[in-house]
């Protein structure tokens, strides 16, 4: 039975429930995070409340808690759900009000504070092994990606390409360049250098994103973080996807033409060797 933390209350997450009028119900007025969980250890939580604190900022929605209290709610969903592994997705809106008015409430009204755990599972050795496709799509997304809000529906519609050409992942471009994955970042590599595009607007700044490029500096591999190419991502040798969920996962066919050669290559196997190292020496480690 998982269990769940909404506004003061731990509970079955069945049970929770919240009134048709919070505004992340209405308008998707919130933020939200996604915490890995490794041994029962949140991975870098310091830095995933920085990112909750700065979307909260910017859309003018005051932090409820410390980053102390936060850590105190993420290690006791930890403690009260079962897996060793775990994601937990932290929520704040900007609370119900008892009328819809796109406007802030005006005396402001309570946030709504929901907490969950889900298992966190990883690629199988079959999609590590022979890679995953991926889809392109434009990217229609609003100008401020950067911000982890819970106005998700452009990406769902993205997401959903994918799964109606049954592939793993749908890769955006805006004007002509390379932003991110629908639910992920994407690495480039050409010649055995890795590229990625540089934090901006347009795109999330990934938690993943930045273990991915610190391995490959702490261990020798030639990368670059630039604006990419359309054209580039197509003429790639290797294409990978990272995130907390999919880690660093190879993509062998993009838009139903191969990748490269058509199979995981040596830079993306050097990263995922790697990765493991990472999690199983650090991430496990607290």
């Amino acid at each position: 039975m998982s269990i769940c933390y909404l506004n003061g209350d731990y509970l079955p997450l069945a049970e929770a429930r919240v009134s048709p009028m919070d505004r992340s119900f209405l308008f998707g007025d919130g933020a939200y995070e996604v915490i890995p969980v490794y041994s029962r250890k949140p991975f870098r939580l310091a830095e995933h409340l920085r990112r909750l604190e700065r979307t909260l900022a910017a859309i003018r929605l005051p932090d409820p808690h410390t980053a102390g209290e936060w850590a105190a709610k993420v290690g006791e969903i930890v403690a009260r759900n079962e897996p060793a592994d775990q994601g937990v997705y932290l929520h704040v809106s900007r609370g119900a009000d008892v009328k819809r008015n796109q406007a802030f409430p005006s005396p402001a009204v309570p946030p709504t504070v929901f907490l969950m755990s889900e298992p966190l599972s990883t690629p199988g050795e079959h999609e590590r092994e022979t890679g995953v496709g991926a889809v392109s799509a434009a990217d229609f997304r609003w100008l401020r990606c950067d911000l982890k809000t819970v106005s998700l529906l452009a990406n769902c519609l993205l997401r959903q390409i994918a799964v109606d050409h049954g592939c793993a992942e749908t890769i955006l471009f805006r004007d002509g360049f390379l932003t991110e994955g629908a639910a992920s970042s994407i690495f480039v590599v050409k010649d055995g250098v890795l590229r990625v595009p540089p934090n901006s607007h347009l795109m999330l700044p990934g938690v993943t994103y930045d273990v991915v490029l610190e391995l490959a500096a702490r261990h020798g591999l030639p990368h670059e973080v630039r604006e990419i190419l359309e054209a580039e991502v197509r003429d790639a040798d290797e294409l990978l996807i990272a995130s907390s969920p999919k880690e660093v996962l190879p993509v062998t066919t993009l838009d139903g033409r191969p990748v490269g050669d058509g199979k995981p290559g040596p830079v993306g196997r050097r990263l995922h060797a790697l990765y493991q190292e990472f999690k199983d020496t650090v991430m496990r480690s607290g």
